[in-house]
This record gives structure tokens, C-alpha cells and sequence, in this order.
């Protein structure tokens, strides 16, 4: 008997720039992602973060657990810029992660071009 339809949390397990963004969402490696997305050194994963939510330091848990392989941090937050919480700043300061907030055209753009020089860099990136 089939298992049927299996629902898994959505991952890429690779470094891939952004080939595009827009329309809610992002591609990458030949494929497409409907939301926001992280890309850290294990991988892209899709994230559950949307243009207006708060920054709040819970939705950057995976980004936190994975600091020791990262020294830049681009946050695409959506259409506008945002500053980031003060919280989540002393955290990935802690880490030694430099952190950068920008509209989420900028952060692909950036993060394309750092991740090109061989960077180690992340990016969590608000879909738009």
C-alpha cells in the first residue's frame, strides 16, 4: 500500500546564487521556491518569514545554530529597509557574523556577488 503524498520541509542542500527574484518568491539551481528563503552554508531553506512580519529573533534560530561557518549576514526584509532588533544583532555579534539589513533586491544582488568571491556568507531573504 502507498504511502501517499508526502509533505517535507523544503531544502536545497547546496550553495546556489539567486537567479531570480519577484512574485513571492525566489529561483535557484534550476528550481523555484514559492516564500522567503535562507541561504546558509548547509543548504537553502525555505522560511516562514513575510514582508511586515517582526524580525523577531525566533525566526533566525537555523541562522544562529549555523554562525561558525559564516562571517556575513545579508537580510533582504522585503521592499524597504528595516533595521534589525537589537537582540538578534547582539547574538550574531556574539558570533562574530557581520549583519547587513536591505531591501531584498539589494540582499540577492549582494549576496550573489559575495558568494561568487568565495565569501562566507548567508542570506535570509523576506520574499517580495
Amino acid at each position: 500500500m502507498g504511502r501517499g503524498i508526502e509533505i517535507r520541509e523544503a531544502h536545497f542542500p547546496g550553495r546556489s546564487g539567486i537567479d531570480a527574484y519577484g512574485n513571492g518568491g525566489f529561483r535557484f539551481a534550476d528550481m523555484s521556491h514559492r516564500g522567503s528563503i535562507l541561504c546558509l552554508p548547509s543548504g537553502i531553506y525555505g522560511w516562514d518569514a513575510v514582508e511586515g512580519d517582526a524580525l523577531d529573533i525566533k525566526l533566525f534560530e537555523r541562522v544562529l545554530a549555523e554562525t561558525a561557518d559564516m562571517e556575513f549576514l545579508l537580510v533582504g526584509t522585503g521592499m524597504s529597509i528595516r533595521p534589525l532588533p537589537s537582540e538578534l544583532n547582539a547574538a550574531l555579534r556574539a558570533a562574530h557574523v557581520s549583519s547587513d539589513p536591505m531591501s531584498t533586491g539589494a540582499a540577492v544582488r549582494t549576496f550573489n556577488v559575495m558568494l561568487a568571491e568565495s565569501r562566507a556568507v548567508g542570506a535570509a531573504l523576506i520574499a517580495v
